[in-house]
């Protein structure tokens, strides 16, 4: 009788196991931990590069109706560094270039006139958010430049002038050194004398060019 009894309860335990295995859980099973995600880029560091583009614009001053509107080509090297936190990445960068932006005299002008934009250089901060390898910026700083004005009868000019620059662009990574980017800056240096002294000239810049930078 008792081992019929034992046989019996041990029958109703094991289909007791058996059933509760079979029932719904009431929580979720733990998840398997998640494969382990790469790196995402970053742009911490110090980099060079080249850039070419064109620029077009307006003279400024007293003496700017003696010209037309300038335009040329122009093309130049950079050099900056980039910090980065989470996202947001925070630059210094510093570029000089020689420029062919030339213009000459307008209806109103003396005839044989010239006037043209040689150089042009900025010292620029810049702020971009990223996007894994693709950086879309904001930049602004101080510009310089200079060029030469042609005025028969007067002094041959070779004008520094000073300023300010700002702008935008996008750079992608193509490599984990290489990158190439795209931007357009508007850059507006003051007034400075010409032509011996009688007339004042500026510039008013806009800058359209690409570049690619090598990354250390």
């Amino acid at each position: 009788m008792k081992t019929t009894l034992f046989a019996g309860a041990a029958t109703v335990l094991l289909a007791g196991t058996a059933i509760a295995a079979d029932l719904p859980r009431k929580t979720a099973p733990v998840a398997p931990p998640m494969a382990r995600q790469m790196n995402a880029f970053n742009w911490t560091g110090f980099y060079v590069g080249a850039n070419v583009g064109y620029g077009f614009g307006n003279f400024t001053g007293s003496g700017a109706s003696s010209f037309k509107k300038p335009s040329g080509v122009l093309g130049g090297i950079q050099a900056g560094y980039n910090y980065q936190i989470g996202n947001t990445v925070l630059g210094l960068e510093a570029d000089i270039g020689l420029a062919n932006i030339r213009a000459r005299e307008s209806a109103t002008g003396v005839a044989g006139s010239k006037a043209s934009v040689d150089y042009l250089g900025t010292v620029r901060g810049r702020v971009g958010y990223s996007f894994d390898r693709f950086l879309p910026y904001v930049t602004a700083g101080y510009a310089y430049g200079g060029g030469r004005v042609i005025v028969p009868g007067a002094a041959d000019s070779r004008p520094l002038n000073h300023g300010w620059v700002v702008g935008g662009g996008v750079e992608y990574a193509i490599t984990n050194n290489l990158s190439a980017k795209i931007e357009g800056l508007y850059i507006d240096l003051a007034d400075t004398k010409v032509a011996g002294g009688a007339r004042k000239l500026g510039n008013e810049t806009g800058v359209i060019r690409t570049g690619i930078n090598y990354r250390f």
